[in-house]
């Protein structure tokens, strides 16, 4: 099989942002310095902040090492604009990469990962082998990190060690 890396990432934040009605997402951008996603995908504050649209009017802030009440900061620059909820605990994201991981990925989920439909800054909400997920795509490299429940993470980790060793 083609090259295949994992690792499940730690230290991260993520934070759940649901916009108040009728609230255009360039509200949501400008409070957090960046171009809020309209659709499924991913933009990157140059600060360091991610924003990842998975829903109309609802995304999840994504930071690889936040500062300490981070999710308290987001609330205070969102406040008035969207309901902010600090899901870090909740998730787990493992990060694959490699020439394999399109490949991977195919095997569970049924979109199209080829790289002409889902490539770098992409992201969209999915089941894979029957567990809700978050994908989305940092990289050319090809570099993708995916969220499940954390009650899920050994399943989703099983899942994926039969998959890489099938290959």
């Amino acid at each position: 099989m083609a090259e295949l890396h994992r690792e499940a990432r730690s230290g991260f934040g993520l934070v759940a942002i649901m916009a108040r009605k009728d609230l255009a997402a360039g509200a949501i951008g400008a409070a957090l310095g960046l171009e809020a996603p309209t659709r499924p995908g991913i933009a990157w504050a140059d600060d360091g902040i991610a924003l990842i649209g998975t829903g109309q009017g609802t995304w999840l802030a994504y930071a690889e090492a936040p500062p300490p009440f981070w999710a308290e900061a987001l609330r205070e620059r969102l406040d008035g604009l969207a309901s902010v909820s600090d899901q870090s605990d909740g998730y787990a994201i493992t990060r694959l990469w490699g020439e394999g991981a399109r490949t991977v990925l195919q095997r569970g989920a049924a979109i199209d990962f080829h790289p002409q439909a889902f490539g770098p800054g992409s992201a969209a909400t999915m089941v894979i082998a029957h567990i809700g997920a978050i994908v989305w795509q940092r990289d050319a490299r090809p570099t993708f990190e995916i969220a499940t429940f954390r009650s899920y993470s050994d399943s989703f980790r099983h899942w994926l060690d039969q998959v890489a060793a099938a290959l």
